[in-house]
């Protein structure tokens, strides 16, 4: 069985869990934060998510082990059947977590401790975002989902991208990220009604407290 390391308030580890969930892979949760040094054993950059195959290999890097479960467990695939689609997926995700999830990502601090940011960062993460706006507006066709009829990564991807930039936009960037990208609201609305989407989202604000309480932690070391 697979192993997936990390926290239920990771976007990323939860995009992870959203796809083996979604594919019915049989996975059991370790629980582990970056903090702490065990990480380092299943993770070599100690970041989260990674996993241990039911063979006994480690991996990590988000996109690495989607890859890997569509590899691995090809039943529910959640790539298209042809290489054009594919990589139209593999594009999308990289618009997101570019342009998008990593550069709003630098805000992260100022929004959650309620301080000023730095202009400069502020003017460059908006100009990023504007970047990554006009792509997906070029890629993305919403009918409804981001590659036309048929749910993708490209989507769960982008439903946990968005968590970061939906908390910073309005408050730092005075932007609503989500609306400015063509028929991506009502996508956001139906992907939050399965029922995978509502048991991920249940166990990000159950493990909410813990993971604050490790941050204060850090901050007071």
């Amino acid at each position: 069985m697979i192993t997936l390391h990390g926290f239920a308030y990771s976007n990323y580890y939860n995009i992870v869990k959203h796809a083996l969930l979604i594919k019915g892979i049989p996975f059991q949760e370790n629980t582990v934060y970056t903090t702490d040094p065990a990480l380092l054993q299943v993770s070599p950059a100690g970041k989260v998510p990674a996993i241990t195959t039911s063979s006994g290999e480690n991996l990590s890097e988000t996109t690495a082990i989607l890859e890997y479960l569509e590899e691995a467990y090809p039943e529910h695939p959640l790539l298209p059947a042809d290489t054009a689609g594919r990589a139209r997926v593999r594009q999308i995700i990289k618009c997101l977590e570019l342009y998008i999830e990593l550069s709003t990502r630098r805000l992260l601090p100022s929004a959650l401790m309620g301080m000023s940011p730095d202009p400069q960062v502020v003017e460059e993460v908006s100009t990023a975002v504007s970047r990554g706006v006009a792509a997906l507006n070029t890629v993305t066709d919403c009918r409804p989902y981001l590659c036309g009829d048929t749910l993708t990564l490209a989507d769960i991807y982008c439903r946990y991208a968005m968590a970061i930039p939906q908390l910073v936009g309005p408050k730092l960037l005075d932007r609503d990220i989500v609306s400015e990208i063509e028929g991506l609201p009502a996508l956001m609305a139906l992907l939050a009604e399965s029922e995978i989407s509502q048991k991920v989202d249940q166990d990000m604000r159950n493990n909410q407290s813990e993971f604050m309480q490790k941050i204060r932690e850090r901050q007071s070391n």
